[in-house]
């Protein structure tokens, strides 16, 4: 089974305003008033950009790289409201919202499911949340995560394979990735499927949960929104939270909240990314920890015995926004990459070996 993982895809705020159809532009954050501030600073950075975009336009060389590779299910973070309610969740400084009839934009790149279970994602409140799951439901784009109570949001997307194989794709959040605590999903209230703390006793109890909607041969997949925004640290509580899974049948940890890329582990044959860093973003032209290199992004290609949901083969693909499009990363940026990630990697005994194409092969003993 081969598929498709990313950090966060964030279409609203700056994106939302250069695709065909924008909401209002006005935003509630200390320094920024209206989202076509966004707009400017991307096209300050790096060139202007043509209005309106096409829906293809965003991804960029992402597109064909996916055709190359022939996965079977593309996975994304979805870290924007789609919605065009004008009530936002009060006492949040940023809010993430991308018009309805916008979401050709995920249609474009095939996208055949969404973790949901972020802090951005009740950013415009209850209605914002029903508008959302109602349009991806109508694109025909799976989801979990988020729901209408909490039996919802805990349903997995499910995906089958023209291999005669499925995957279910669990969202989870974590308060430690800015997720408010009141944004968790109850019986009789919306929000997302929100974890009570990282222990292994939550760990345990989530596991049962999956186990229940497993059928004989899926794959199961938990992507898990968690951590702060900067600092390749991987705090103990993760690690520990990870194996768990794993151990209990879970086939890939899919994390992400940090805006660059983290640490990768094989564990007992099975992957975990420990932080995906950001994917499709506004933040060109935006400045800070610029050392970090969040403007740097990875395509992780995965290939997984169906069978026994081992890893075989990741290959990782470095991509850079530019002028709101992904275009591949230079050649010096790529061998940055394949450094950085040999050393956050040592302590798993992982890896990457940097190829002619300027791609990494990801290895591990």
């Amino acid at each position: 089974m081969r598929l498709f993982l990313c950090g966060d895809v964030m279409t609203g705020r700056g994106i939302d305003q250069a695709l065909p159809h924008s909401v209002d532009p006005v935003l509630y954050e200390l320094y920024v008033r209206d989202a076509r501030d966004y707009v400017a600073l991307a096209e300050k950075a790096h060139g202007p950009i043509p209005r309106p975009l096409t829906f293809h336009h965003i991804w960029g060389d992402a597109l064909e790289e996916l055709d190359r590779a022939k996965v079977d299910f593309r996975i994304v973070n979805l870290e924007t409201a789609i919605t065009s309610a004008e009530t936002p969740w009060p006492d949040k400084s940023i809010r993430y919202r991308m018009h309805p009839q916008n979401v050709g934009c995920l249609s474009a790149a095939r996208i055949d499911a969404c973790a949901l279970a972020n802090n951005h994602v009740l950013d415009w409140g209850y209605d914002g949340l029903s508008e959302m799951l109602q349009t991806l439901d109508a694109a025909g784009i799976a989801y979990s995560g988020a729901g209408n109570d909490a039996d919802e949001a805990i349903q997995p997307a499910v995906l089958e394979s023209s291999i005669n194989a499925r995957a279910l794709l669990f969202s989870f959040g974590s308060e430690t990735s800015g997720i408010p605590e009141e944004w968790k999903a109850t019986s009789v209230s919306p929000g997302v499927n929100l974890l009570d703390d990282l222990s292994v006793r939550t760990a345990a109890r989530v596991c049962d949960e999956m186990r229940t909607h497993q059928q004989a041969g899926d794959l199961m997949i938990a992507s898990i929104h968690w951590g702060g925004n900067w600092g390749y640290e991987i705090p103990r509580e993760q690690i520990v939270f990870a194996h768990h899974l794993i151990e209990q049948g879970v086939a890939i940890v899919h994390a992400h909240s940090s805006h660059h890329v983290k640490g990768i582990e094989v564990f007992k044959g099975r992957l975990i990314l420990y932080g995906c860093g950001d994917f499709l973003t506004d933040y060109e032209g935006i400045t800070g920890y610029e050392t970090l290199r969040g403007d740097l992004a990875l395509m992780y290609l995965v290939e997984i015995d169906s069978e026994s949901g081992k890893l075989i083969k990741l290959r990782l693909v470095p991509v850079q926004m530019r002028r709101f499009r992904l275009e591949r990363a230079s050649a010096s940026d790529c061998k940055w990459l394949c450094n950085l990630l040999n050393k956050l990697c040592t302590k798993f005994r992982t890896g990457a070996r940097l190829q002619n194409d300027n791609s990494l092969i990801f290895e591990w003993q």
